[in-house]
């Protein structure tokens, strides 16, 4: 049984008989898209984890894509029906849509078990323990007997509109040089399954023989990684032409460690 975020008001805090809870079936997993309180955040979906496993995507309350101005969101690609529809209730609906997504990316939505969001974001919860990572939505029972007892968050990011997986990585840079400047490093990993767009792993000042790491999460799934792009810029003009390069880039996969 998938809970597609299912709804807070009249039901948060009620008995298991009254709303959706891991005795309902043999397997229960959620999706919480919009989980902040109803008041006085008007959040429709229910908080606590009430199925065999619980996923927050992107922390569970606050969609990306959700945050658009309201013309843009109601004159939408899927017009202005489900534009006017989403405006009010962007978040919400959401679920039903990473769980669509989750049909055609049997890979994807990975939900990395964590105790809270931002303990996710700051990379405590990488990579995937030994026994994975279940997948949020369609494929979510392929972890049916994993978790029998405990109630188990699992967090993962999303993108803003479709397609919705992302897939999360773990990206260490090691500068080389003979100066330190101020500037940004970018890099885009290539792969046999694709390429991603360059992601920022720091900003700000640069030292040579200091290591940057940033956790990315790509738009696409590159499987095995073949190549790195390492780009870096100053910001501004510096007539001493400072040259910098990567000594080392270590790349892990959430997924494969």
């Amino acid at each position: 049984l998938s809970g597609l975020d299912p709804a807070q008001p009249y039901f948060q805090g009620t008995p298991t008989e009254v709303r959706l809870d891991k005795s309902d079936a043999d397997f229960v997993d959620v999706i919480h898209t919009d989980s902040a309180p109803t008041i006085p955040n008007l959040g429709f979906g229910i908080s606590p984890a009430i199925g065999h496993i619980d996923f927050y995507p992107n922390g569970g309350e606050q969609m990306p894509g959700c945050g658009k101005n309201p013309v843009s969101q109601i004159v939408d690609l899927d017009g202005i029906w489900e534009g006017t529809r989403d405006f009010v209730a962007c978040n919400h609906l959401r679920s039903y849509k990473y769980y669509s997504d989750s049909i055609v990316y049997p890979d994807g939505f990975l939900g990395y078990p964590c105790a809270s969001y931002d303990l996710f974001q700051s990379g405590n919860c990488f990579p995937c323990p030994e026994e994975g990572c279940p997948n949020m939505g369609h494929y979510a029972d392929k972890f049916k007997d994993k978790y029998k007892n405990d109630f188990v968050k699992f967090y993962l990011n999303t993108g803003e509109a479709r397609d919705f997986p992302l897939w999360r990585y773990k990206v260490t840079v090691t500068l080389s040089g003979k100066s330190k400047v101020k500037g940004y490093v970018n890099v885009a990993l290539y792969g046999s399954d694709g390429n991603t767009k360059q992601y920022q792993i720091t900003k700000g000042t640069l030292k040579p023989d200091n290591t940057y790491t940033a956790y990315i999460d790509a738009e696409v799934n590159v499987g095995e990684v073949t190549k790195v792009k390492f780009l870096w810029n100053n910001n501004w003009i510096n007539p001493t032409f400072p040259k910098l390069g990567a000594a080392t880039i270590t790349v892990e996969a959430g997924e494969t460690r």
